[in-house]
């Protein structure tokens, strides 16, 4: 590294305050990095008017007015001062950051955290200088405050006005670093690291990388430094440590407030470190004692080997824990660390087999955890998929049957449409029946990157119950402390076709002490990215348990502009053998049953034959109404022969100038739908069928339907037994 030559720079500052000629060959920076060099440090708070690397090397060179505006800055002063200052000393070089690095290399940018803390820590003395509020807050001052044995003080005057043991008890105030170590150094009993962390806390540097470069040497950690990688510089500072140590206070950080998502276990920086600087590490045989008191023997095989090391692998951290399942959950877990003193348990989310860092839940509920596991697990460093969900709930079947909404929360979401962030990623609402006094919660989520929802029905029996001006608040609180497996149980569910087509996922749950089924449906909008929440309440006439599990469905019209939930049909794809590409896209049919024709409906036989019972262009109900339900038609080929294929039994369909008919998507369709939901309940409807031109190799033949399909439409899907409260 280079060193200013004090005696050097003294001379040539003389010869140009006496303006006589300055040799320009003369070298006041060399490079003086060897084991038996003494020289002074300079640490000080940087101001605008520094001098660099290239002004300090070219001020000979420089005309006199240049000269006189850089001999004039209280960057140069401080320089100039600090040389005085090391020659009184007895010192011939000084290192000074603003002037010793030449900030065009990056070795030389590389060489500096690790280089300055050892060669402090080899040097006696270590001088500073004034800015005492700013100088104390910097990140860099905890490495130039406690890697040096000798630290002496000075004011902007440059009067001595102590040294670091003198002011021992007054730096341990300010700077929270024990009084041990500001006098000692971190040589022998060295402090656990997040301990060391904890110092950095509070601290500022102007770069966010330099929050994790400056504690590198007081880590004895090396790493190229990367500025414009932003808190990536922290991630990379604590994957170095662990490759080094395996000193397991590094996972002992707290999580923000904010951070209400399961996210890696890295800390983003030094303050979440906050309150471990009482933290200790517990010695290994006094880890393996507690280990063999608290946990069954017939899982301790090998303790000391299995916490010796948790290498870095490509699915995480390797390491061996000791959780302790939280309540009934499958997926929540303490950890404990083998820590004393400031937080020792840290809370882990279990997501595909692997853990994520999540919030903490309160010390007075650890002990309603499950028995204590020592367990092998992969801790994640990279933080889960995230995306940002609007949500439009539709609620007016229920509002239309009587139940009114009460409380929502968070506040600002009071509105039917809202959008989940990674710090909103929560959001629930209390509806209530006040005739019989039933009450339920609507939570809608996000978790590991998948949508989620949940209703949980209130017992009206519950002794003491909330009141509802409580109740949204504290099934909120309940639901961030102990994050919910059901976005898990909604994402396992049919999702084969949802890249091909859309997806309807239904719930339905029983009100308690009931014969009302809650019906819960979802479905992404692909036109606007939008997730629909449908709620419905119907009766059920039977007596047995409604499960709440989800099903998946796939659908055909979650492209519709309007996001109506009454053009959505449910693709029945059993029967369906016939497919071609159109435009680019697999189009699947079914091979025609006598007599079928357009707006056909009807049910399945247990044969999976169709059989029909009525047409919707001649039912009187759709004449009453007079919808527009004119249908759509498009040649399929220009050609006169196109052949389709049959995947099941292998071979193909020829069809003569096959032309496509299909019900319009319009609003005149959709409440025709709407108008059979009670009549057709759970029947399914022809909406597409293939005509073709009278064979010309067969004379005397007629335009014949050769393909269909037939789909259930979404507003007449249900429970079997289910009919509409309304109806009733």
């Amino acid at each position: 590294m280079r060193l200013i030559n004090v005696k050097a720079f003294l001379k040539r500052e003389s010869l140009i305050k006496e303006g006589k000629p300055v040799d320009r060959r003369t070298k006041v920076l060399e490079f003086g990095d060897d084991e038996t060099t003494q020289y002074a440090i300079l640490s000080h708070r940087w101001i605008a008017q520094e001098v660099d690397y290239d002004e300090m090397v070219g001020l000979a060179k420089m005309d006199g007015d240049e000269r006189e505006e850089i001999r004039q800055r209280d960057g140069y002063q401080k320089i100039l001062r600090s040389c005085e200052q090391a020659q009184e000393d007895g010192y011939e070089w000084l290192w000074v950051d603003t002037c010793c690095i030449d900030k065009r290399s990056s070795a030389e940018l590389h060489d500096v955290p690790g280089s300055s803390f050892r060669i402090a820590s080899d040097k006696e003395r270590h001088s500073r200088f004034d800015g005492w509020p700013e100088w104390f807050s910097r990140g860099w001052t905890l490495q130039e405050l406690i890697a040096p044995s000798n630290v002496q003080f000075f004011n902007k005057d440059w009067e001595r006005i102590g040294d670091k043991r003198s002011h021992a008890h007054t730096l341990v105030s300010i700077t929270e670093v024990p009084e041990h170590v500001l006098i000692h150094g971190l040589r022998g009993n060295r402090s656990c690291v997040a301990q060391i962390m904890s110092w950095a806390a509070h601290r500022k540097t102007t770069r966010v990388e330099d929050r994790a470069y400056s504690l590198m040497g007081l880590l004895d950690v090396n790493m190229p430094m990367l500025y414009g990688e932003g808190k990536k510089a922290f991630h990379r500072l604590q994957l170095e440590i662990i490759r080094a140590s395996n000193d397991q206070s590094i996972f002992a950080w707290r999580p923000s407030i904010e951070q209400q998502q399961p996210g890696s276990i890295l800390a983003d920086d030094p303050s979440r470190f906050e309150g471990c600087g009482k933290m200790e590490l517990k010695c290994h045989d006094e880890l393996v004692q507690y280990i063999k008191e608290n946990v069954p023997e017939e899982e301790l095989d090998s303790i000391g080997d299995r916490l010796g090391t948790f290498p870095l692998t490509n699915r995480g951290i390797q390491i061996w824990m000791l959780l302790r399942p939280w309540g009934g959950s499958r997926s929540r877990f303490e950890a404990q660390l083998p820590c004393r003193g400031g937080p020792v348990t840290i809370g882990l989310h279990l997501w595909e087999s692997n853990y994520y860092r999540c919030q903490s839940l309160p010390y007075a509920s650890i002990d309603r955890g499950g028995p204590l596991q020592f367990r092998q697990v992969y801790l994640r460093y990279q933080d889960p998929p995230h995306h940002n969900t609007t949500f439009k709930i539709d609620d007016s079947a229920l509002t239309e049957n009587g139940f009114t909404f009460c409380d929502a929360y968070p506040k600002k979401f009071t509105e039917n449409t809202f959008t989940l962030t990674s710090t909103d990623s929560l959001w629930i609402k209390v509806y209530s029946d006040s005739p019989t006094n039933h009450r339920f919660v609507l939570y809608v989520g996000q978790s590991f990157g998948n949508d989620w929802i949940h209703v949980l029905p209130d017992e009206p029996d519950l002794i003491p119950r909330l009141p509802w001006q409580d109740c949204a608040l504290h099934r909120y609180d309940s639901v961030l402390i102990n994050p919910p497996e059901h976005a898990q149980d909604m994402d396992s569910k049919a999702r084969s076709g949802a890249e091909r087509y859309g997806q309807v996922c239904i719930m339905r749950t029983r009100l308690p002490q009931t014969a009302r089924i809650l019906q819960v449906s979802s479905v992404m909008w692909k036109s606007s990215r939008m997730c629909g929440v449908k709620l419905e309440v119907f009766h059920d006439l039977g007596v047995g348990d409604v499960l709440g599990k989800w099903t998946g469905f796939d659908v055909d019209g979650t492209d519709d502009p309007g996001c109506d939930w009454r053009g959505l049909m449910i693709l029945d794809q059993q029967t369906r053998k016939y497919f071609w590409n159109m435009n680019g896209a697999p189009v699947y049919f079914s091979a025609t049953p006598n007599g079928i024709k357009l707006g056909d409906y009807g049910h399945f036989t247990d044969s999976k034959e169709f059989c029909c019972e009525g047409n919707l262009f001649t039912d009187p109900d759709s004449l009453a109404l007079m919808a527009d339900i004119t249908p759509s038609q498009h040649e399929i080929s220009s050609d006169d022969w196109h052949t389709v294929w049959n995947q099941t039994d292998r071979d193909w369909l020829d069809l003569y100038k096959p032309l496509i008919l299909w019900f319009p998507r319009n609003d005149g369709f959709k409440s025709l739908l709407t108008l059979f939901s009670t009549r057709l309940t759970n029947r399914y409807l022809v909406k597409e069928i293939i005509q073709c031109r009278p064979d010309p190799r067969q004379p005397g033949s007629n335009i014949t339907t050769s393909l269909y399909s037939v789909d259930k439409p979404f507003v007449w899907h249900r429970n079997e037994t289910a009919s509409s409260v309304l109806e009733k």
